[in-house]
């Protein structure tokens, strides 16, 4: 896959749920354990300095306050996909959980498996900061 319209063309014949589209973002809704828990997933463009593209798989865990910054620095060292940052969400501070590809070598397999860790991951840790809740 080579650019972000290879990605959306994929995702437009997949089992996916594609519940929003834009010119370089694409949401999924991600159903999860027998379809109680549901986890919207975006991606999206990026371009470094070098105008070389990249693919962004990315989730919204939880709202950042009263969140353990050390926890999260803690994660972020021990993860081998997937890094959390965070972003506004309707102009409230999010902690989020992603993860960058470049399209050279990213295969249609690999956005799949790529949207399902990513939202497992990131529905599980919403679970563990929500007390359980499900608010993504």
């Amino acid at each position: 896959m080579h650019n972000f319209e290879q990605i959306r063309s994929h995702l437009a014949t997949s089992d996916f749920h594609v519940s929003m589209q834009d010119p370089y973002v694409v949401g999924i809704e991600l159903s999860l354990d027998n379809g109680r828990r549901h986890q919207a997933i975006f991606l999206s463009e990026l371009e470094d300095d070098d105008a070389r593209t990249y693919l962004r798989v990315s989730t919204a865990v939880a709202p950042t306050t009263g969140i353990d910054c050390r926890r999260a620095l803690a994660f972020n060292w021990e993860s081998r996909v997937g890094y959390l940052a965070v972003g506004d969400l309707d102009g409230v501070p999010y902690l989020q959980l992603c993860e960058n590809r470049p399209y050279h070598g990213l295969t249609p397999a690999e956005v799949d498996r790529l949207i399902l860790e990513i939202g497992g991951m990131g529905d599980r840790m919403e679970r563990a900061l929500s007390a359980g809740g499900d608010l993504l």
